[in-house]
């Protein structure tokens, strides 16, 4: 594997499913399958580890708690234009957990993945005077 590549796991219901969203809409490129279990999927330098039900990651816990997607830890991928690129999203009929926000380093929102595994969009906002 190449050491250029960060990797994260993301715990997702459906690994073909998470898949189709990632290289439809978010600009993955497939790496590799192993459905129903597991794939992965890179864009650029980061390599997103797709782990279904069925794979080791999805193991319960000794104290029986079992691995599942969602929470708030996210990917923070960069985007030129946000509004049209929540435009194209929306058009596509994805789902958002807010409204774009605006903050002194840029603007961002959040995009929920098929399982719930939440997405950041960010335009800085040396970007937006663009």
């Amino acid at each position: 594997m190449s050491e250029d590549l960060v990797s994260v796991r993301y715990m997702v219901d459906d690994v073909d499913t998470a898949v189709d969203f990632y290289t439809r809409h978010i600009d993955f490129e497939l790496r590799s399958s192993a459905a129903p279990a597991f794939a992965d999927v890179v864009r650029g330098r980061l390599r997103l580890l797709l782990a279904g039900p069925t794979s080791s990651a999805g193991r319960p816990m000794p104290d029986g708690r079992t691995p599942g997607p969602g929470g708030w830890n996210r990917i923070h991928l960069i985007v030129d234009d946000i509004a049209g690129e929540v435009e194209r999203l929306r058009a596509a009929g994805l789902t958002f957990r807010n409204d774009i926000v605006t903050g002194p380093g840029g603007q961002q929102i959040l995009l929920d993945d098929p399982s719930g595994n939440p997405i950041e969009l960010f335009q800085p906002a040396d970007r937006a005077e663009r």
